[in-house]
């Protein structure tokens, strides 16, 4: 059975996934399904291997470098802080990077922690939804363009 991650990529090539942002050189850009923080997104390497060390020295830096341009695209799109890049493969062995921006909002206990370590019904309390985030997803998408 696919995991989630290899599925979103699946989804992306045939252009059925929602959550779909663009296509950049190492892989494909998605709004994660945790929305707490808004703008959290997924990087998933195309083609997909089990983890950065599966990549030639090329394709690592490529994947990095793709990495940080999201980031970039994402300060200036969401008005976050501080974007965290997150790369562990622990529960999802496929190759993704979490980058996730950091607002100065946030409550001051969270600020210091990672995404996921707010209480879930405040994770579970906003999803990713495509019509509410459609409009960040096409800003987004445009930013990243401009980069390439």
């Amino acid at each position: 059975m696919a995991s989630s991650t290899q599925q979103k990529a699946e989804t992306a090539r045939t252009g059925k996934e929602s959550a779909f942002v663009c296509k950049v050189p190492s892989g494909w850009v998605y709004l994660s399904g945790m929305q707490h923080l808004r703008g959290y997104t997924i990087l998933q390497a195309d083609p997909v291997v089990e983890s950065i060390n599966a990549l030639n020295r090329q394709q690592r830096a490529e994947f990095l470098c793709d990495m940080a341009m999201v980031g970039d695209a994402l300060l200036e799109v969401t008005g976050a802080y501080r974007i965290n890049y997150v790369i562990m493969g622990n529960s999802d062995p496929i190759l993704h990077a979490h980058i996730v921006p950091r607002y100065v909002d946030e409550p001051e206990e969270r600020k210091k922690d990672v995404p996921w370590s707010y209480p879930q019904e405040w994770i579970n309390s906003k999803p990713f939804n495509y019509e509410r985030d459609e409009e960040l997803m096409a800003r987004l998408a445009k930013a990243i363009q401009a980069r390439l």
